[in-house]
């Protein structure tokens, strides 16, 4: 059998993806620290218009507004009884938006960190993971989603257990990982160690990279090294749209259109399929990057001081494949 995804790949060069979820809710009002799957239920037409923001400015593949969906999370808003209830709830809502276009539209079913810190180091166990992912796999599966997105994982095993969870559930999954402690994951790890684990999964994602992070630079860095590996599945780059920065109370990224319009291109040359933002990223930031991989001719793999020039400054000399560790931290709570 093959899937919607797979028959996209088959078919395009590339595929835009869609941009940030928090971002653009909390120009909506969601309040910080609320829980937005909550939104799947008590607002659906404000979910409606986040994915429609995404496909209307070009983006061939939107993630459900479920980044923080698992029994973990929805704990935190007295929720954990409701996780199928809201996953389902965020997949119905994509599902016909996606329907009525004119165009294959893919709708993902966003599987984020679970928030908790996998064994030894923490408490999580490897099973409970797994079950808690698949629990949450279910609901997007029954609300008619494509593929599930795990995204922004820093643990090993907690990305090998969301991609047991799609096999249990019996779905196409992507993974990506956040590299954002001098080119390695929260935990560790390197773009190196991600393929070669990719590559030794028993069932494996239909592509796989990187989301999130510090800025675009690093994020192709971390895309350099994926392809250095020589991988035959598809890379994900989802960056986001310039550095965070604190203005009049509120987190800015500084990336205007026309630099991610730069990184889209350069995403694509280095050999990305699937390109997108992460935090920060509008509609209209989605816009003309769908204007340069459209115009843009295809050009030469770029090199590392090449992306530098175009999108600014690494945040670190590291691309972590020296013996720098960086510290261990809590997953983050939500993308975009």
């Amino acid at each position: 059998m093959t899937d919607r995804l797979s028959d996209l790949l088959a078919a395009r060069d590339w595929i835009l993806a869609d941009g940030a979820t928090g971002t653009t809710l909390f120009n909506m009002g969601l309040s910080a620290g609320d829980a937005p799957e909550l939104w799947n239920v008590e607002r659906p037409e404000d979910i409606r218009l986040l994915y429609k923001g995404a496909v209307d400015a070009g983006s061939d593949l939107f993630l459900t507004n479920t980044f923080g969906g698992t029994a973990a999370r929805m704990k935190l808003h007295n929720a954990q009884d409701r996780v199928r209830e809201l996953n389902r709830a965020g997949a119905e809502i994509g599902r016909e938006l996606a329907d009525r276009q004119d165009r294959p539209v893919i709708v993902a079913g966003s599987m984020g960190p679970t928030g908790e810190i996998m064994q030894p180091l923490g408490t999580l166990s490897y099973e409970s993971a797994v079950e808690m992912f698949h629990e949450q796999a279910e609901g997007l599966k029954e609300g008619g989603v494509d593929v599930l997105w795990v995204e922004t994982i820093s643990a090993p095993e907690e990305y090998k257990a969301a991609g047991r969870a799609a096999e249990l559930a019996g779905m196409p999954w992507v993974g990506t990982m956040s590299f954002d402690t001098a080119g390695r994951t929260m935990m560790g790890l390197t773009s190196a160690g991600m393929a070669d684990m990719v590559a030794a999964l028993p069932h494996p994602p239909l592509a796989f990279g990187a989301n999130c992070g510090v800025g675009a630079s690093d994020l192709l860095r971390t895309v350099l090294g994926f392809c250095a590996q020589g991988s035959e599945t598809p890379i994900v780059a989802k960056g986001n749209a310039g550095i965070p920065k604190y203005v009049d109370g509120h987190i800015h990224y500084d990336g205007t259109p026309e630099l991610m319009a730069d990184y889209a291109v350069l995403a694509r040359d280095l050999g990305a399929r699937i390109i997108g933002g992460c935090c920060g990223t509008t509609p209209e930031h989605l816009a003309r990057m769908r204007e340069a991989l459209e115009t843009a001719p295809k050009g030469a793999s770029p090199t590392l001081d090449v992306i530098v020039a175009k999108l600014g400054p690494l945040s670190s000399a590291s691309d972590g494949t020296d013996d720098t560790e960086g510290p261990v931290r809590r997953n983050r709570r939500r993308r975009g």
